[in-house]
């Protein structure tokens, strides 16, 4: 995979796919292509995507939810980037 800028595939989750651990082990369940919503026995965030008609975890008005506590981002910072970060205000 390239480490060109311009080139990163955005998964679900909202990780760079190329930093992904299963991309990086050649185990990701769509190849090069990357997560995408879809329903997937291997990744819960793809699936509830998908369920939810979303691109992107960070689309749902749900974000962040029970579901994005299983990574790989930490539940933390998705609170943080949500705005729902009460703990810090």
């Amino acid at each position: 995979m390239s480490s060109d800028p311009s080139s990163l595939k955005i998964g679900v989750c909202g990780i760079a796919c190329q930093a992904c651990p299963r991309m990086a082990l050649g185990k990701c369940p769509n190849g090069e292509a990357g997560c995408r919503p879809r329903e997937n026995r291997m990744c819960r965030i793809a699936t509830c995507a998908f369920q939810k008609g979303v691109t992107l975890c960070f689309q749902c008005p749900e974000f962040p939810c029970e579901t994005t506590k299983l990574g790989p981002i930490s539940y933390g910072y998705c609170q943080f980037i949500s705005g729902k970060d009460w703990a810090l205000k």
